[in-house]
């Protein structure tokens, strides 16, 4: 019985001292970055690229998510609406579902699992294939020329991913409404229009957008820049990198839900 309590405190010890290193190695990557971030608009050339990598690239995936989230918004907010009478209020909970929560916490989820991913796999590749080491032998940070592209790049795609998303989520949920079940056309977007307010529904989601993709790019930089030179740790970091940005969204979402409407 001893020895069984004293290698559970031996593994609870060392695991909590692996989370500890970590975070502490993930301030000091962060710290690092920030004075940096200027650095990224010297170079546009890498910053468009980026942009197309994360952005662009992620389009497909967002835009078919998007609709379908809006679709089905929009048939079960119907079916439930419908019981008082109030089915031409379908597209004021369409919109105000995807503006305020589904559509950038559903951007930032998909972002993390097709951009995230490939950006840890990239940064961890790197450094396997010793490409870092070969920059700073030829005296180029590379903070400057790999990670700090990245990271703006991102912290502007995901936004308008999120936009995208919400924009084709709110298509969706007409075409159902609408198209299929058939409310009104005009009550569908007054409605909307009377309801939806820019600074407490459109700005809060854009700050969200924002917090998120700070959050996911630094995620999988960081986990690309801390993985184990090999294709095993590679494939894990990458791993790493879709569970801790989910669930850093996730929880993140919470936080910024109650600061923003009280």
């Amino acid at each position: 019985m001893l020895n069984y309590f004293h290698s559970l405190l031996f593994t609870l010890g060392r695991v909590t001292l692996g989370i500890a290193s970590s975070v502490g190695r993930g301030a000091l990557f962060v710290a690092s970055l920030v004075p940096a971030l200027p650095y990224a608009f010297t170079r546009i050339d890498l910053l468009v690229k980026q942009v197309y990598f994360s952005g662009v690239l992620s389009l497909p995936i967002i835009l078919t998510a998007g609709l379908f989230v809006g679709m089905v918004l929009s048939l079960q907010g119907y079916n439930v609406l419908v019981d008082y009478n109030s089915e031409e209020a379908v597209g004021t909970m369409t919109a105000l579902s995807l503006l305020r929560e589904l559509g950038p916490v559903v951007t930032a989820l998909l972002f993390a699992g097709r951009a995230g991913s490939a950006l840890t796999a990239e940064i961890g590749l790197m450094r396997s294939t010793e490409q870092t080491s070969a920059l700073e032998m030829m005296a180029v940070d590379p903070l400057k020329f790999i990670f700090v592209p990245r990271l703006v790049g991102a912290i502007i795609a995901l936004p308008m991913l999120s936009v995208m998303f919400t924009g084709m989520g709110i298509f969706g949920g007409y075409l159902v409404a609408v198209g299929w079940l058939g409310v009104d056309d005009g009550a569908f977007w007054s409605q909307m229009h009377a309801h939806v307010d820019w600074k407490d529904d459109v700005v809060n989601g854009m700050i969200k957008s924002v917090a998120f993709a700070v959050l996911v790019s630094i995620i999988a930089l960081f986990q690309g820049q801390d993985a184990i030179p090999t294709s095993e740790g590679v494939s894990r970091a990458t791993t790493r990198t879709v569970v801790h940005a989910s669930l850093g969204v996730l929880g993140l979402d919470f936080v910024l839900t109650a600061l923003m409407f009280n």
